[in-house]
């Protein structure tokens, strides 16, 4: 049953955040592009949501800053000391933090955003950090034993995809060990890395206007993806000399996200940007926001304006901060947001009722947080 079809959804899918694309993007990028149903290696370690998982609700914003007061996630952080960030994920964006968020100090506006924006990227890291260790593991284990294990197969094949001009047909007939692995596990390495999560947060915060953009309401879209697969929401400036395009529309902003590591990890107009990474880990350095932000030139049509905007949002904001954040050990949360504490006790209840009935856990499998 499609999520959107889902009355409750409308009650449960309530939240403060995520980006859309302004008026002035024009990406390059599809994000429908091939391998837009990623999920994590099916004996990932990363830590997974069930039925059981926690689900939080705020009443208010007020409420909300309380919440995240309580989990040592607000205020200023110490500056000797990697971000400790809690495993707390949003699943929608209410319309109503358009309005709410011209009535809050600008730096709430942001802190808010940048805190719940935040846990949606090191998830998706840590998901692409998984596949980079099996495809680690797969490259030693063709190294000593000249062929790779069933379970590095059936990850390459999920990974394949991401290649320039791969198929799906050969993809599917992926079924032996053949001279091609070696490059395909290097090509494949070369790609599927992690995003500074200082640079993600730029973009989405840019792309959005804080989570107020009109693509990031109605569609849960960040980093101003594009779509010509019809399942988008038009731009109400649309540029005819471009196609048929629209901005791709999400069940989830953690699909958003996902879709945006992908056209990182696969589109040629990042290009530039996979080199610099690649040159970056060959050097051993970390990777950074500022220097990688260099690499993007082709996500808007302004060019090296947008990337000197984009690194002096960075800047300004302390966001490559972030680059060094660390997810606490921690079963995966929900953070939900109601109009006020009737509502708030209404949807408290409409999730315990989900979760006695199985709907909770086939809207948390939905998500595809693994």
């Amino acid at each position: 049953m499609p999520l959107r079809g889902l009355h409750i959804l409308a009650m449960c899918l309530v939240s403060l955040l995520l980006s859309g694309c302004s008026g002035d993007k024009t990406p390059d990028s599809d994000a429908g592009a091939p391998g837009d149903e990623l999920t994590a290696p099916e004996d990932s370690a990363a830590a997974r949501a069930t039925s059981d998982a926690e689900v939080l609700v705020s009443a208010s914003l007020q409420d909300m800053i309380a919440l995240l007061e309580k989990e040592s996630w607000w205020g200023e952080a110490k500056a000797d000391e990697p971000l400790d960030v809690p495993r707390l994920l949003i699943t929608a964006i209410r319309p109503s933090w358009q309005e709410a968020s011209k009535s809050i100090p600008v730096q709430d506006k942001k802190a808010l955003f940048y805190r719940l924006m935040l846990p949606q990227v090191l998830h998706a890291n840590h998901m692409v950090m998984e596949f980079r260790a099996g495809l680690e593991q797969a490259q030693r284990e063709l190294a000593s034993e000249g062929r790779v294990s069933e379970q590095s197969l059936a990850l390459l094949r999920r990974l394949a995809l991401l290649l320039p001009g791969e198929t799906a047909e050969h993809v599917a007939a992926l079924r032996e060990n053949t001279p091609e692995l070696k490059d395909m596990i290097g090509s494949l390495l070369y790609r599927v890395d992690a995003v500074p999560a200082g640079l993600a947060l730029g973009q989405a915060a840019y792309e959005s206007g804080y989570g107020t953009s009109r693509f990031a309401v109605e569609g849960n879209s960040l980093f101003g993806q594009w779509t010509y697969q019809g399942d988008g929401i038009k731009a109400k400036e649309h540029r005819a000399y471009k196609g048929d395009y629209s901005i791709k529309a999400f069940d989830w902003p953690f699909d958003s996200v996902r879709g945006y590591f992908i056209n990182l990890m696969s589109h040629p107009a990042y290009e530039d940007f996979r080199q610099l990474r690649a040159d970056m880990r060959a050097r051993g350095e970390p990777l950074s926001s500022l220097p990688l932000a260099d690499g993007l030139l082709r996500y808007s049509e302004r060019g090296q304006d947008y990337v000197d905007s984009l690194k002096g949002m960075i800047r300004h904001n302390k966001l490559d901060r972030a680059d060094n954040a660390v997810l606490r050990d921690e079963p995966v949360r929900f953070l939900l947001g109601a109009e006020s504490p009737e509502a708030a006790a209404d949807l408290r209840a409409e999730i315990e009722a989900m979760r006695a009935n199985g709907k909770l856990q086939e809207l948390i499998d939905s998500m595809r947080l693994e």
